[in-house]
């Protein structure tokens, strides 16, 4: 259980992939406009994570090492080929919406970095793992960002739900302000940048806050009594 929980923490918070290795930012920077598209690409990218992830694992021990890379990205280029597929079938107007980002997918080198440096070396349930961790980290932020640059661009959340969803999910739209026209320094990528910055920021101020927590309090020096001779 050790093992699973510190793949959680490292997926997560630790070892974010957009956050601290800052992987797969191009993706991240260009489609967060709005919590529907992060949310799309966010769950595009954890299901390619998982699926090469165990597939890596499966097959490490027949792979040789000169051409293990090139395998890998086969691999995940055959996973982003079925999402592709299927989000073309099923939410052609979201697919529409990311457009050139998913098959992209293949490049994002948050996949190709596990896989090389977690699925190749461990077991396909803890590869699994990795990739669902790895992945939701990953969509954590995206979600964040487009929520942060929908809401001050816009002044909406979850705008074209109904993308993703299906028709119900119209009803999910939230208009929390009211602009006579959209702010696009929010919308355009600059937005995306000073937006990753601040949580970036925020998360280095939680890691710091809590690091000062965690260090034990220095004891208190003890001031030295002098002694002193008279002399007569």
């Amino acid at each position: 259980m050790s093992e699973y929980k510190t793949l959680a923490h490292e997926g997560l918070w630790k070892n974010n992939a957009a956050l601290v290795q800052l992987l797969g930012l191009c993706p991240l920077l260009a489609v967060t406009s709005t919590v529907t598209n992060a949310l799309g690409l966010g769950i595009a990218t954890l299901l390619v994570l998982v699926g090469s992830n165990v597939t890596v694992s499966i097959v490490r021990n027949w792979v040789p090492k000169d051409i293990r890379i090139p395998v890998f990205v086969m691999i995940i280029a055959a996973f982003v080929t079925i999402i592709q597929l299927l989000m073309n079938a099923y939410t052609f107007g979201l697919y529409q919406s990311l457009g050139i980002f998913i098959p992209l997918i293949v490049t994002n080198c948050a996949i190709i970095g596990r896989a090389e440096a977690y699925a190749s070396k461990n077991t396909p349930i803890l590869s699994a793992w990795d990739g669902v961790m790895m992945g939701l980290g990953f969509a954590a932020v995206l979600v964040i960002l487009g929520a942060m640059r929908e809401l001050i661009g816009q002044g909406t959340l979850f705008d074209g739900a109904e993308l993703l969803l299906g028709d119900w999910a119209t009803a999910l739209r939230i208009e929390v302000l009211s602009f006579d026209s959209q702010f696009l320094v929010a919308i355009l990528p600059p937005g995306a940048f000073l937006g990753l910055g601040l949580i970036i920021a925020a998360k280095n101020y939680f890691d710091e806050r809590q690091k000062a927590q965690a260090q034990p309090a220095a004891p208190a020096e003890k001031a030295e009594r002098a002694r002193v001779t008279s002399l007569t």
